[in-house]
């Protein structure tokens, strides 16, 4: 049986039809409705295809150019999550992102084909940077980050929350760089970067060092490397006790004592530092901590 289209129905809106909305009521809030655009684009055109890689030679033609490039892209998104910080990864966000810039701009081939050809060619540069600089690096920024440790790749969720972190989580957060030096001068520093390490005490924890073991609030634990001889300490509120996973740089004659004093600057790591929590599996991978 043939199907009747009637007036009194329209036909279903695609499934990017809230960009084009979207676009329109950007348009004109920005009062870029002045901007007559040719009449094979369109402004919800323009978003949707900056916002959706690939969409744009979709929306250009032939379709069937258009689907090949929105699965192609749907891949190398899929390899660029799955070997995030891996060079299958590199590859494939490069991949990702030029061709993502090349369908914004085959959809602006109506607009551009009377320009010169140096216009198109920094046209293509600034839409590449614009959307490298606006669009994918925020993303990894406020989601995922991939910190190298020991040969290995350990990928950490950004918007895990810092106040549900108890003994025994692992979390990376801002390690501050430290100098600390002898009388004569000599010193042992290393540069400020992030830091990844278990909690092992959190605050109010009563923290004590001895000769064979540290105790957190009683509990015998195996000492850490450069971990004091003796002495103790209470973290203070708004803070975990961490101990950093450092290589010593320098070849100066401070001491073993000078060094964990140093190092125990550092262990007191306020909250407002931290950056996020490692997943436990990446995918089919365990994540290999330190």
């Amino acid at each position: 049986m043939s199907k009747l289209f009637s007036p009194y129905y329209p036909p279903r809106a695609r499934w990017y039809g809230f960009l084009f909305s979207f676009g329109s009521a950007i348009r004109r809030g920005i009062a870029f409705d002045r901007i007559r655009l040719p009449r094979e684009m369109s402004f919800g055109g323009l978003i949707a295809s900056l916002l959706i890689p690939g969409l744009g030679v979709y929306l250009r033609g032939p379709r069937v150019y258009g689907k090949a490039a929105l699965a192609g892209c749907g891949l190398l998104f899929f390899l660029f999550i799955v070997f995030l910080g891996y060079p299958p990864g590199n590859y494939a966000f490069g991949l990702l992102l030029s061709t993502h810039v090349t369908g914004f701009v085959y959809y602006c081939s109506p607009w551009l084909v009377n320009e010169p050809f140096r216009y198109r060619i920094f046209f293509t540069i600034g839409v590449m940077l614009g959307l490298g600089l606006f669009i994918y690096m925020p993303l990894q920024k406020h989601w995922l980050l991939p910190l190298r440790v020991n040969g290995h790749t350990v990928i950490v969720e950004k918007f895990a929350l810092a106040h549900g972190i108890k003994r025994g989580d692992w979390v990376a957060y801002e390690l501050s760089g430290y100098y600390f030096s002898n009388h004569g001068g000599q010193g042992v520093s290393d540069r400020t970067g992030l830091g990844l390490g278990s909690v092992l005490a959190t605050a109010g924890d009563r923290v004590e060092f001895s000769t064979n073991n540290f105790t957190v609030n009683g509990v015998s634990h195996p000492l850490l490397p450069h971990m004091p001889a003796s002495g103790s300490l209470v973290v203070p509120e708004n803070h975990w006790f961490i101990w950093p996973n450092l290589a010593i740089s320098g070849n100066w004659n401070v001491g073993e004592e000078n060094i964990s004093s140093a190092m125990l600057q550092i262990a007191n790591v306020p909250e407002k530092q931290f950056i996020g929590k490692p997943f436990k599996r990446w995918f089919w991978r365990k994540q290999i901590l330190p």
